[in-house]
């Protein structure tokens, strides 16, 4: 059990039987009444944040969350599968725990899997990836200085929004918590 008073950011608790990360906390003391805490927390599960006000003292269990990491395998039909970069075991990941980033997923990345209390429930992606570009339309001479973009695609077959002056073959970093255009590598 660990009290408002050991809230620190990152921290993993159970919340009306719900598994939260601390992401933001603030004690509050009003001129009249306790001490309070504000905390936003993170739904280890769906991902979805949440503002919430604990009184001063109020316990809360802690979770034991793992991270272990995994490298991508292939894909077979709508699943992924990954392999344990210690043991070698494999694991078949639905996609609904990959989410949006199977965008990103190329042979051989390494990802880190989140396990809380021994159950998958999350895979971590790198935040800069590098990826080539397959194709691209190719860029208007005198164009390479101004910042008008283009649509390409990657070698995942995803879209992405890259300046003019990139090319079909080019290898470019991509953010993958926003699915933009970094650099050129």
């Amino acid at each position: 059990m660990i009290s408002t008073s050991n809230f620190k950011n990152g921290l993993n608790i159970l919340v009306e039987g719900e598994p939260y990360q601390i992401t933001w906390f603030q004690n509050h003391k009003p001129g009249k009444g306790g001490a309070v805490m504000r905390v936003k927390l993170r739904h280890l599960k769906k991902g979805g944040t949440v503002e919430r006000t604990f009184k001063s003292g109020e316990k809360f269990e802690l979770l034991n969350v793992a991270r272990q990491k995994k490298q991508f395998l292939y894909r077979e039909g709508e699943n992924f599968n990954f392999m344990d970069t210690n043991t070698y075991e494999q694991i078949v990941v639905t996609p609904e725990l990959v989410g949006e980033m199977s965008n990103f997923l190329k042979e051989n990345l390494e990802v880190e899997a989140i396990y809380l209390e021994s159950e998958l429930i999350g895979i971590d992606f790198p935040i800069i990836i590098e990826m080539t570009i397959a194709e691209a339309e190719p860029g208007i001479k005198g164009d390479s200085v101004s910042n008008i973009t283009k649509m390409a695609k990657l070698e995942t077959g995803a879209d992405i929004r890259v300046p003019l002056f990139i090319k079909e073959g080019d290898k470019i970093k991509v953010d993958t918590r926003t699915g933009e255009y970094v650099e050129r590598v």
